[in-house]
């Protein structure tokens, strides 16, 4: 199947603390967040070998910077590949915090 003919859909999968997305009912991607009071901070983007190329991180990046904001949070990019998303999509930067030390101390020992 081509990517045309099968449509990827962006899911929040709350309980796990990621967005995930799913091509013809396969999970291809995901990126995943840990929240710091009203900031979600995305820490880490992935998307299996067998889709690459395909253009799905990015629309996976977008439908859950498009969540953040319609939930009233903000983000953070820790996440490199969501960092260089936001350098061609403009449109987030009202929602977006930098990433700080603090930010990355707290990350670091929210994830072990």
């Amino acid at each position: 199947m081509t990517e045309s003919s099968t449509p990827a859909v962006v899911e929040w999968a709350d309980a796990d603390r990621r967005y995930e997305i799913l091509v013809g009912g396969q999970r291809a991607g995901l990126t995943a967040y840990r929240d710091l009071g009203a900031q979600r901070v995305f820490f880490h983007t992935e998307i299996d070998e067998a889709f690459a190329g395909q253009g799905l991180a990015s629309q996976l990046v977008q439908q859950a910077l498009v969540d953040v904001r319609a939930s009233g949070m903000r983000f953070v990019p820790v996440c490199p590949y969501v960092a260089k998303f936001l350098k061609r999509h403009d449109e987030f930067a009202d929602i977006t915090d930098p990433v700080t030390p603090e930010v990355l101390r707290w990350l670091e020992a929210q994830l072990g």
